[in-house]
């Protein structure tokens, strides 16, 4: 009972943010030498937790962001490459460039299953290593590209390789971070996102792509020398270090994920769980925009009357727009764990807003269209806060690796999908992408509200059938949270 206790105090040191019975439970009585000595341990502990973690994210946070913005970078590169002459030099003609752009994604959906499975069994740092040494080759393999059929095939290529990325993100977080550390941390590597979008495009394309393709393929090494695939081989803590930092992820995390296996109840509990499917909704919804924007964006910037280095240069403040937003929504899902649905649907208000005064663009300024086009930029905020939203409300290894793949398997049909609402046909004013993109931004408002809805709902149900329940040392192993009883969601 008193090392129980202790770990809710080194864990959740913040008493006053407390919404779960469990991580906030404690003793009630005692005598005064006692709670004197657990005081003691309580400021001891807050200590070690402090040095810990100061320790875990010097080493974790770095080659997450570094590698992060190498991934949008070498994922997003295709649209300043589109106005710099790509097209032209490989023949590309009506939706053939919306194709190129699309296919990625149908790399990256064969791949998302299969790694999920491989993430949870092999070591997690080298295989990561290994698939980024892959992913490197590839993209500078695409200024060998002289038709469509060379671009289609190494954008392929491309998805396979970096449908790893995330995944394996998510499993690290979740083994080293408590829930109340996850979504910073997330929101923090995310940041990349923003910041991988800026980038000086004045040279030919195909240097780009040699270029960070050469980056990538370098950086595997780093990871492969500095990432450690465990915290109990995590050479830059000592062993009692490890041993908390072990503890703490597994009592005030989402449990223990090291040596965990493939379970099949846990895939089938993950199916039929109602939040499950509101999250690949909202995931589906956030990504038809991003599909499109993502790749036409530079088209888009042009059409507005910008020369081709003019549209690149506006990506640059667009860019750190989207970083604010991902870095503020990311601070304030960690700071107020209530408020994770509220921030997505704040978060794609301005861009119902964006897409609007885009689609009515006929009878606007050009001031009010780019306007409506750095409204757009909040919208990347939302993809971290539905990753902070799977990792912090699921349980059980097999279940939480379950629900990230389809998370990622609505995040490929999403990006699919996005690029062939920008008709060739209707360039450059596109009307039938930017109608559509305010319709799905106005669905997900609705749609995360009523989510939270039901993650309340769930909670209070559960609250009543169990009370204050006090876990059980089961509920520390890799059970799922419909089984770990004091198990509350967070909204």
């Amino acid at each position: 009972m008193r090392r129980h206790w202790q770990w809710q105090r080194l864990c959740a040191p913040d008493s006053s943010r407390q919404d779960n019975p469990v991580e906030s439970a404690g003793p009630s009585s005692g005598t005064g030498d006692e709670q004197g000595n657990r005081a003691d341990g309580a400021d001891d502990g807050e200590t070690m937790t402090q040095g810990v973690l100061r320790k875990i994210d010097r080493r974790l946070i770095p080659l997450l962001f570094v590698t992060y913005m190498l991934n949008f970078m070498d994922k997003t590169i295709l649209s300043s490459a589109s106005v710099f002459g790509l097209p032209e030099d490989t023949g590309l003609h009506g939706q053939e460039y919306s194709w190129v752009s699309s296919i990625f994604y149908f790399g990256y959906l064969a791949w998302s299953y299969p790694t999920t499975l491989l993430i949870a069994r092999l070591p997690p740092a080298k295989y990561m290593g290994s698939n980024t040494l892959f992913w490197g080759a590839v993209v500078a393999l695409t200024a060998a590209c002289t038709d469509y059929d060379g671009l289609l095939s190494v954008r392929f290529l491309l998805g396979v390789a970096e449908a790893t990325v995330t995944p394996t993100f998510v499993f690290v977080t979740s083994t080293w971070y408590t829930r109340d550390e996850m979504p910073v941390r997330t929101g923090i590597y995310l940041l990349a996102f923003g910041i991988g979008h800026i980038h000086d495009s004045v040279g030919p394309w195909r240097w780009m792509f040699i270029i960070l393709g050469g980056a990538t393929f370098l950086w595997a090494f780093v990871l492969l020398r500095l990432l450690p695939d465990s915290i109990s081989s995590a050479s830059f803590l000592t062993p009692a270090e490890r041993q908390f930092a072990s503890d703490r992820a597994v009592v005030a995390g989402t449990g223990r994920t090291e040596g965990a296996r493939w379970r099949r109840e846990q895939v089938v509990e993950c199916l039929v769980d109602p939040k499950t499917w509101f999250l690949l909704a909202l995931e589906l919804l956030t990504q038809i925009p991003n599909g499109g924007t993502q790749n036409f964006a530079n088209l888009v910037i042009k059409s507005f009357g910008f020369s081709s280095l003019q549209s690149t240069l506006i990506n640059i403040p667009y860019s750190m727009l989207s970083a604010a937003a991902i870095a503020g929504t990311g601070y304030l899902a960690g700071r107020y764990r209530q408020a994770n649905c509220l921030l997505l649907a704040a978060a794609v208000l301005p861009c119902v807003v964006g897409s609007a005064l885009i689609y009515a663009r006929d009878s606007t300024s050009r001031g009010v269209q780019m306007l409506g086009y750095f409204l757009l930029s909040a919208g990347p905020a939302a993809m971290p806060l539905a990753l902070s939203l799977v990792q912090v409300n699921y349980r059980g290894v097999t279940k939480k690796m379950t629900a990230t793949a389809l998370l990622f398997v609505a995040y490929c049909a999403g990006n699919i999908a996005g690029p062939q609402l920008f008709r060739s046909s209707e360039a450059p004013l596109y009307a039938t992408a930017f109608r559509t993109i305010m319709v799905c931004y106005a669905l997900v408002v609705v749609l995360a509200l009523a989510l939270r809805v039901y993650l309340k709902w769930v909670n209070a149900r559960r609250a009543g059938e169990e009370g204050f329940a006090e876990p059980s040392s089961q509920a520390y192993e890799d059970v799922t949270d419909w089984k770990a009883a004091g198990f509350r969601y967070r909204y």
